[in-house]
């Protein structure tokens, strides 16, 4: 079973940088959507938003994720925790599997290498937050705190 440190004292500070994701990812999708709104959901134009090549399918994903993300961020419970484990998957898998069709017709969101790298960082820092942004009862974070306090680890931090 893996652990995850709860009620981490940098909680607030990954929940804001889940959310600054988030509000960046709802920005580029909605500025996608107004500069792809003509063309087929799965163009393959040369259409730009944010520094990321997008299409209609692309900005209407991003759109959904980013308001996920903004959610998640603003709930004080485990919610997020999984909403960012989750989502740090999901685009570590989508900037993987993106940059292994970028140059083919496979390449249906219309990934540039630029967008696999964003995503890629994205994915590493929301999976980041979601290692460090669980909630528990005090009790738990107490129990983990007189864990830590080991006779053997106390010999060595002096």
């Amino acid at each position: 079973m893996p652990h995850f440190p709860v009620n981490h004292p940098a909680r607030p500070l990954y929940r804001v940088l889940s959310g600054l994701i988030g509000v960046y990812i709802l920005v580029f999708g909605v500025w996608g959507v107004a500069e792809t709104i003509g063309d087929p959901l799965f163009a393959r134009s040369s259409t730009w938003a944010l520094g990321l090549r997008t299409n209609l399918a692309f900005s209407l994903a991003s759109v959904v994720f980013g308001v996920v993300l903004i959610i998640g961020a603003s709930r004080r419970t485990n919610l997020g925790h999984y909403m960012n484990l989750t989502a740090g998957v999901v685009f570590l898998v989508t900037s993987i599997l993106m940059m292994s069709v970028l140059q083919t017709d496979a390449n249906f969101l219309n990934f540039s290498m630029s967008t696999v790298v964003v995503s890629m960082l994205f994915g590493l820092i929301l999976l980041g937050t979601g290692l460090y942004d669980k909630v528990g009862p005090p009790e738990s974070a107490e129990a983990e705190l007189e864990h830590r306090k080991h006779p053997v680890a106390d010999v060595h931090r002096r």
